[in-house]
């Protein structure tokens, strides 16, 4: 009391001396979760570039194995003028030419297949073949005259001539060997084509290419079941 007879309020230390600890306390503990969720996102971050940057480089590397295995098919093809590699899509042009309405190889036209497909068994064995190929497709072409299922039979039956000649038996000039038509039988696939990618003329349009296929990351070749390994004395296409 002062000398006026005035009563002063009385300070309440004790109460907010005793609050502050507790503000101090909540303050620091939010500090810390943000510095620890700051930390666990820096972690989980750099998980995520770390494995998207793995992901890259193996992307990368098989695009590259990729790209050398094709190199080797270009200069194997160097061998052999009218022949041209375009990427996957190795095309026999003026080599390998169907007469209208045909499905019939000459002579000529059938040795250059048993004479080049050996280049392309080769690089199927190849560690990188046998790690990213998948199969070759056999493609004959059709032009654009007459219906699209006269074509579409027609491109099936270019096709199945060119397994023809590849499997031809022993005895037949350049046959493949043993072990070629065996892989010849498990990796090659038919494929008609019909008149889907017509050339710049008609005579162009009949023609055949193998179209390499590869494995992306993380797949694997199929086995294949073992095929027959009975050679065939002739071509079913002969006997209709």
């Amino acid at each position: 009391m002062s000398l006026f007879g005035t009563r002063l309020p009385l300070r309440q230390k004790g109460r907010e001396e005793a609050e502050k600890p507790f503000w101090i306390s909540f303050s620091d503990l939010m500090t810390a979760l943000m510095a620890l969720f700051l930390v666990a996102m820096t972690v989980a971050l750099l998980a995520i570039t770390h494995e998207i940057s793995e992901s890259e480089k193996q992307k990368a590397s098989r695009d590259d194995e990729i790209t050398q295995l094709l190199q080797r098919l270009r200069e194997a093809a160097r061998d052999f003028p009218g022949v041209t590699v375009r990427g996957p899509t190795i095309d026999f042009g003026d080599r390998a030419r169907f007469d209208t309405n045909s499905h019939r190889l000459s002579d000529e036209q059938a040795r250059l297949l048993r004479s080049f497909v050996p280049k392309v068994l080769q690089l199927a064995r190849d560690p990188v073949g046998q790690q990213w190929l998948k199969r070759i497709s056999v493609e004959g072409f059709a032009d654009a005259r007459g219906s699209y299922l006269h074509n579409l039979n027609l491109s099936l039956q270019r096709s199945e001539r060119v397994l023809c000649a590849l499997l031809a038996p022993p005895g037949v000039p350049d046959a493949l060997s043993a072990e070629d038509r065996k892989l010849v039988r498990e990796i090659f696939l038919v494929s008609g084509a019909s008149f889907n990618a017509p050339k710049a003329s008609a005579e162009e349009s009949r023609r055949i290419e193998l179209k390499l296929e590869f494995l992306d990351r993380g797949q694997q070749r199929e086995v294949p079941r073992p095929p027959n390994s009975e050679d065939e004395t002739r071509c079913p296409l002969d006997a209709r």
